[in-house]
């Protein structure tokens, strides 16, 4: 099986063409850097993702949160279950940890902005 995609890597948009055997890859070409082939082989056989969400603050409203590091793609929505149960402090400050390490990732959700503007 073949699967075409666009790296995100970089700004370039490598136009990478895998090779797959099941979940195995087999080559990978279009690619200029080594970021692009890790990136095709990750997206192929595990792929992860960078969970941007918002959290409810405590007494009202939300805050833009991510997390800290990519998380597996098929935990998504779990992340989310938490993340929508888990209030902020109103005096929460930029990169504040609003969950540590979600659903044992080593990934922790933190704020993206002060609660307070």
């Amino acid at each position: 099986m073949t699967r075409e995609l666009t790296c995100i890597v970089c700004p370039k948009g490598c136009q990478l063409k895998v090779e797959l055997e099941g979940k195995k890859v087999l080559s990978v070409t279009g690619y200029t850097c080594k970021r692009g082939l890790a990136y095709a082989e990750t997206e192929c056989t595990a792929p992860m993702r960078t969970l941007t969400t918002t959290a409810p603050v405590t007494g009202g409203g939300v805050v833009p949160v991510k997390t800290d590091k990519t998380v597996p793609k098929e935990l998504l929505f779990k992340c989310m279950e938490i993340v929508n149960k888990s209030y902020v402090d109103p005096d929460a400050k930029l990169g504040d940890i609003v969950v540590e390490n979600i659903l044992n990732t080593g990934a922790n959700v933190v704020t993206t902005r002060n609660v307070k503007i």
